[in-house]
């Protein structure tokens, strides 16, 4: 069964119970749910299969899997963790800003979202990469990418990494010798970034090949298209804009918004991917998580799980803001209390303000060591 063909929505109305608990799943999830067609990517499609072949038809036996998996991502990530924060030369117990936190226990153990295994590739990759063994770290981060598709916007980062695109310019007005060095290692650089990025590409694209047909293609779209046309939760600016909008046109504004807010994350992360210095891997982890946050802090929807991952990239970093966001984040949680469900403002905007206060004030204790764009 190709789990991108099918709805579950289309079991219900043909009275189809592939579990015993059918009914009351779908009823629990939603129609929302269960009319869109899944946008999880193939390794996290491969977790639901492990469920299923060791809990069978059981509901509460698939959640105790998934579970186990959940937390054996999170000793991995505590693992790597461990070893690339020794190899930074940070403080080990950095890692339990993520490892212990309450918000990492209760929304990915507690509602199994599947971040930490996302995470858990992530983290290995920094790690391999640390270790210049760019090969295997191509090959983790599509892993990454194949469980959550957000490590996407990572990409362009990388750059610098491999090359350093200023010393071909410095060497400009140095000797012939000087010159050809530049640029014989800038080559060098470039055939290592080329060779990471085919690596990473090739990887995602043969583990999702078994799924693929013009209609995977076309349902996939679909539902990754949701979360820019559709979905509206827990958003920063987007709901500052949509209320200036809705002075000018009333109606529909995330029609429009929600086509430019990746445009403008897209030029973000080109900004600070030429104009910021991203050499060294603590630079590196630095621009992830401010290219990641920008996206969120302009994205329509914001879920709490969300911030698993500005998280664990901030223990490798002097920022602890997503620590504070973590903790605010509570605040989003008063939309589920309503029936119907229904955000108050008012929450949303004391969440902001706590995080945005918070963020000024690191930027500014610490723009002596790091500057967003420099």
């Amino acid at each position: 069964m190709n789990p991108y063909l099918s709805l579950p929505e289309t079991y219900i109305q043909q009275g189809i119970h592939p579990v015993a608990e059918t009914a009351n799943l779908y009823t629990g999830m939603g129609e929302m749910n269960g009319s869109n067609y899944t946008n999880y990517p193939p390794i996290n499609q491969l977790c639901f299969l492990i469920a299923a072949l060791f809990a069978s038809k059981s509901i509460f036996g698939s959640i105790i899997v998934l579970r186990l998996i959940i937390i054996l991502a999170d000793i991995g990530i505590l693992y790597f963790g461990k070893k690339l924060l020794e190899r930074l030369n940070l403080p080990i117990k950095n890692i339990f800003w993520y490892a212990l936190n309450p918000f990492i226990i209760i929304e990915m153990t507690g509602n199994l979202h599947f971040e930490p295994v996302m995470l858990f590739f992530l983290i290995w990759s920094l790690y391999k990469l640390h270790q210049q063994k760019w090969i295997w770290a191509a090959v983790l981060l599509a892993c990454s990418v194949s469980v959550k598709l957000i490590p996407l916007l990572f990409l362009p980062l990388f750059f610098q990494w491999f090359v350093d695109y200023k010393l071909i310019f410095s060497n400009l007005k140095k000797s012939t010798v000087q010159r050809k060095l530049g640029w014989i290692a800038a080559f060098a650089g470039i055939k290592k970034i080329i060779g990471f990025y085919t690596i990473t590409l090739a990887t995602i694209i043969i583990l999702f090949l078994p799924f693929y047909s013009s209609e995977f293609v076309n349902n996939y779209a679909n539902s990754v298209g949701l979360w820019f046309r559709n979905f509206e939760f827990n958003a920063s600016f987007y709901y500052i804009f949509r209320e200036i909008g809705y002075q000018f046109r009333g109606y529909n504004e995330i029609a429009i918004i929600g086509k430019i807010t990746p445009i403008l994350t897209i030029l973000f992360l080109i900004v600070i991917t030429f104009f910021r210095q991203n050499k060294s891997m603590i630079q590196l982890i630095t621009a992830l998580l401010f290219g990641l946050c920008f996206y969120y802090f302009t994205a329509t929807t914001v879920h709490p799980w969300y911030l698993a991952t500005p998280l664990v990239l901030s223990v490798f970093t002097k920022y602890r803001f997503p620590v504070i966001w973590t903790i605010v984040i509570i605040f989003s949680y008063q939309a589920y209390a309503n029936t119907p469900w229904k955000e108050n403002l008012w929450f949303v905007g004391i969440e902001y303000v706590i995080l945005y206060g918070f963020l000024i004030f690191e930027l500014l204790k610490n723009r002596q060591y790091y500057k967003i764009v420099k």
